[in-house]
């Protein structure tokens, strides 16, 4: 046990460390839809999106049917960014790192601030006590066949996933089934919500990733169950639970609600 709780820890840690990384999400100032045509992109009044930090002019960023290119303001040359949902390409200006995002299709600006005072004010992650009886070993199941699926998000974005595993485990003697709508084969990502989240935890979700995979079982730590990226920013876009992922019982582990949370 003591070994699990020094893990356990040293897990708790680097999770603060990349949320308050330069790409974490602690540090995020805006998030912008693209459409085709060209906008200007700075701190000053005169751009098409007017950031709050960063040069007056950072250039321009230009969306065609073809993808996005990024010219600088500086006069560089332009560069046409490799668009990838799951990789999304990143640049820098002074001192933001902009990048576009996919979803449905749809590109988005996201901008963060790597001189943002917010990841050195924020005061930490609140946790349920640790307990090795959440950490839970499940049976990973392969559907009979893929099922294809709509997950809605916080803003109301609906998308479409698909779904080949659930994991089946036990508790108090009951069987509960969750379905891992994201992530990827080594790491199944599971949208979960539970009574917790009326009073201790996020009120719309926890994320979970499954750990140890194989093709019959599935570690579930819920002792690991994290708050979702739009519990620290509004610019996130976040995907709901399903209904089979939302559980009768309280999970009286992993975070809690953060201090003044999103």
């Amino acid at each position: 046990m003591t070994d699990y709780l020094t893990q356990l820890d040293a897990w708790k840690a680097h999770r603060l460390e990349r949320l308050k990384a330069a790409d974490g999400w602690l540090n995020v100032i805006g998030r912008y839809w693209l459409e085709n045509g060209t906008v200007t992109v700075g701190s000053a009044s005169d751009n098409d999106l007017v950031l709050s930090a960063g040069p007056a002019h950072v250039g321009t960023v230009t969306q065609d049917d073809e993808g996005v290119t990024f010219t600088p303001a500086d006069g560089g040359a332009p560069v046409r960014l490799k668009l990838d949902k799951h990789h999304p390409p990143r640049f820098h200006s002074g001192s933001l790192l902009l990048e576009v995002t996919t979803l449905n299709g749809e590109h988005a600006l996201r901008v963060r601030d790597t001189e943002s005072k917010a990841p050195a004010e924020f005061p930490g992650i609140p946790y349920f006590p640790a307990d090795p009886k959440w950490r839970v070993v499940a049976d990973w199941e392969l559907l009979d066949k893929p099922i294809t699926m709509t997950v809605d998000t916080v803003l109301g974005i609906p998308t479409e996933v698909t779904v080949t595993h659930k994991a089946v485990f036990q508790h108090d003697g009951q069987t509960y089934e969750l379905i891992a709508t994201h992530g990827s084969a080594a790491s199944p990502q599971f949208v979960i919500k539970d009574p917790t989240s009326r009073t201790d935890t996020y009120p719309a979700s926890r994320f979970l990733f499954g750990e140890d995979v194989t093709d019959k079982t599935i570690v579930l730590d819920f002792n690991k169950a994290i708050n979702p990226p739009c519990a620290f920013t509004e610019h996130a876009v976040c995907p709901l639970p399903p209904p089979e992922n939302v559980l009768p019982f309280a999970i009286t582990a992993g975070e809690k609600r953060v201090a003044n949370g999103h």
